[in-house]
């Protein structure tokens, strides 16, 4: 008896890249979609069902082998993986970094005026007086700012959340309100 190649390793191995393809198309057209890239998402969509309707009739032309199921789900897992790597390298858009320091900031703060915009606000935290730092920066800068963050100030705390749109406005440069004259406050 011949080994069938054909049904158990290429058949297989085609639908396998033809889900990781269509997953991870299908996972950067959602980050294209929320970021309004009007264009390109559809065009993305359409690639992404034509090879998922492909990989899928396969897998209905042979319902009674597992292998292909088995097969069909490790390309869906592996294209969601793919698909997050890729949108990482792509790094696309903006992101907001924000940045809450309790003690230290003025070497942190010095460092990141050098290459940033930002805005720096006198808050009160849970314990005690802390500076809040905002900056919009292209999320392909994200590694160079954490980096200094954690090379400068460690224990400061920082959030990023995605910015569909920021406007560009070179007159904004720095803000920096000391907690007596932050809008809304009579000097204390």
């Amino acid at each position: 008896m011949v080994f069938d190649y054909a049904s158990y390793v290429i058949l297989p191995l085609l639908i396998f890249l033809a889900r990781v393809a269509d997953v991870s198309i299908g996972t950067v057209r959602l980050i294209f979609v929320s970021k309004g890239f009007k264009l390109l998402s559809p065009i993305l969509g359409f690639f992404e069902v034509l090879i998922y309707i492909i990989a899928m009739k396969q897998v209905l032309s042979n319902v009674t082998s597992i292998w292909l199921y088995v097969v069909y789900a490790l390309g869906f897992a592996t294209g969601n993986y793919v698909g997050i790597c890729l949108e990482e390298k792509l790094s696309m858009g903006k992101v907001m970094i924000r940045i809450v320091t309790q003690k230290d900031h003025s070497k942190l703060i010095k460092n990141l005026k050098e290459k940033y915009n930002l805005t720096i606000l006198d808050a009160k935290g849970k314990r005690g007086k802390v500076k809040v730092i905002f900056s919009v920066i292209d999320k392909k800068e994200l590694k160079k700012i954490i980096k200094t963050i954690n090379e400068t100030n460690p224990k400061a705390f920082y959030s990023i959340e995605d910015v569909r749109y920021a406007q560009e406005n070179n007159l904004l440069q720095i803000h920096e309100f000391p907690e007596s004259s932050k809008p809304g406050m009579k000097g204390k």
